[in-house]
């Protein structure tokens, strides 16, 4: 199937002027290519996590830029009430700070991955692109800062057992796969590593988050962690 011409965003931040400056960027941005060009367009925007609900219902958004830090409903409770509904959009946290505590909550929330509000407009812009086709929304250096916060912290014992649990049922090319995701390669990147085509590790990655029960590939990341070395 050929990806949707328009890309539908709803942008979520408690600062009128960041709204507006990603409205500014995104809106009308047309993605050339292989294919047909893609346009992204912005469907609506809310100045809290407790007008996301509606604001989706409005404006059917493929992607939700949502900030973290907001007044009334921080972003990883949207998040985590978005993706409780039934094929809810993809979420993109945007965060003043880098890889830090609070982006691997929203990360465990459902979120696909993060910006830094600061990015360059292209890479906005591709974000955007990759969030609407599926794809994580981190770069290999950013995941290697994430699973450093990750195997820093003390989580809990039963945290490991579980993930070891849920990873010990994979069959093996299934458990490569998984760890291929974990150490932050693209499609492209494990299809070279393990030998296989593009379209291959794509089906193998829908299968991991179906058997899994998880929502994106960077839950996929984050539950290899959990189970440690």
């Amino acid at each position: 199937m050929s990806p949707d011409p328009e890309i539908r965003v709803l942008l979520v931040d408690d600062d009128p002027l960041v709204r507006a400056g990603l409205r500014v960027m995104l809106d009308g941005h047309v993605l050339a290519g292989a294919g047909t060009p893609r346009r992204i367009t912005v469907v609506g925007d809310a100045g809290d996590g407790d007008e996301v609900p509606a604001a989706v219902r409005a404006g059917q958004p493929h992607v939700v830029l949502m900030d973290l830090r907001m007044r009334r409903v921080n972003g990883v409770v949207a998040t985590q009430k978005l993706n409780a509904e039934p094929d809810p959009p993809t979420v993109v946290v945007l965060t003043t700070f880098d890889a830090d505590e609070h982006v691997v909550r929203a990360l465990r929330a459902g979120a696909s991955g993060f910006l830094l509000k600061d990015a360059a407009p292209e890479g906005i812009v591709e974000a955007v692109r990759a969030a609407a086709d599926g794809d994580a929304v981190l770069s290999p250096a950013i995941t290697r800062r994430l699973i450093g916060i990750v195997k820093g912290g003390s989580g809990p014992v039963d945290r490991r057992r579980a993930a070891r649990s849920r990873l010990d049922r994979l069959a093996e090319r299934e458990r490569d796969v998984a760890e291929a995701v974990a150490r932050g390669g693209s499609n492209a990147d494990i299809a070279e590593e393990l030998h296989m085509s593009v379209a291959t590790v794509k089906s193998y990655v829908s299968k991991l988050l179906r058997e899994l029960g998880l929502d994106n590939r960077v839950q996929i990341a984050l539950l290899v962690r959990d189970a440690g070395d």
